[in-house]
């Protein structure tokens, strides 16, 4: 499997903090992978860092076989790197419709654009019900779904989530990690940073532990979920 996102001996530091602490570690393509951890472990630090939002202070990151380390994050999404950010940054004061159309601004094809959006909301009816409302009326659950629908009008080769269960009642979090599979199932390569690592060993096929900014495990979902460690720190 060739590996669409590379990144070697990644640090960022905040000041004197070291955040996150030469981390290495690949997705290929079409692939689910997590990354679990702590609060403060520096999960979305990783994620910002990748997508360009911080610079890192040290490391390399390679998407699609290029150096995109020190890009500015718009020019990497234009790549097709895609991130929904903890809390889910939606534009509350925008309509739906509108939301969803960010989400495709950087594109010239009109026509896809339109097609897009029919399939957006084929996949979502609840946002095609709701296109013209604000939306900062919708519901936590209804918000998040906005904002995967969003990244999807993008055209993303990797799709970065940050925490996609936060504060979600159980019914919805199981409807946005079935939109999530959806997502994965479409061809898309999915980063997951999930505190709930049970869901997140579930959902992905691989996984990496981040414990005080540097990974401490790695392997397969299911290898991890047995792992005594990982139960003990992160299973109950």
């Amino acid at each position: 499997m060739s590996a669409l996102l590379a990144i070697r001996n990644l640090s960022v530091a905040y000041g004197g903090i070291q955040a996150v602490r030469e981390i290495s570690l690949e997705i290929g393509e079409g692939e689910m992978v997590c990354l679990i951890g702590a609060n403060g472990a520096g999960k979305t630090t990783t994620l910002k860092a990748i997508s360009g939002l911080i610079a890192p202070s040290g490391g390399v990151i390679h998407f699609s076989g290029r150096a995109i380390t020190r890009h500015a994050a718009h020019d990497i999404a234009r790549l097709g790197l895609t991130l929904v950010p903890e809390g889910r940054g939606i534009f509350p004061r925008m309509s739906v419709a509108e939301n969803l159309l960010m989400g495709a601004y950087s594109r010239r094809d009109q026509t896809g654009v339109q097609h897009d959006l029919e399939q957006v909301y084929g996949l979502l009816p609840r946002l095609a019900e709701r296109h013209g409302q604000v939306a900062g009326l919708l519901s936590g659950g209804e918000q998040q779904m906005l904002a995967l629908a969003r990244a999807i009008m993008a055209r993303p080769r990797l799709l970065l989530l940050d925490e996609p269960s936060m504060g979600l009642a159980p019914l919805m979090v199981q409807a946005v990690f079935d939109i999530i599979r959806q997502i994965a199932a479409s061809g898309v390569s999915v980063f997951l940073v999930e505190q709930n690592a049970n869901l997140a060993l579930k959902t992905c096929a691989r996984g990496y532990v981040l414990e005080n900014g540097a990974i401490t495990l790695s392997g397969s979902a299911a290898a991890l979920s047995t792992n005594p460690a990982v139960r003990i720190a992160y299973l109950g």
